[in-house]
């Protein structure tokens, strides 16, 4: 009964990083566009913070114009 739990706790927290990173990725993109990038660009970030969420996101962040 108690490995079910630690298991439904793990499954749990691995969907919310999951969910977490769709989100960012999300986000990545259409701050991108609005930046005004274009969405050739803007999907390189989208899969480059897709697949490699923390470094991807913190690269994008130094690199996006403000």
């Amino acid at each position: 009964m108690e490995g079910l739990f630690v298991i439904f706790i793990m499954l749990f927290f691995i969907v919310g990083l999951f969910l977490l990173n769709i989100i960012t990725s999300i986000w990545a993109y259409r701050d991108s566009i609005n930046k005004g990038n274009s969405k050739e660009y803007a999907l390189l970030i989208l899969l480059g913070t897709l697949f490699f969420p923390v470094l991807g996101l913190i690269i994008y962040l130094i690199i996006r114009n403000n």
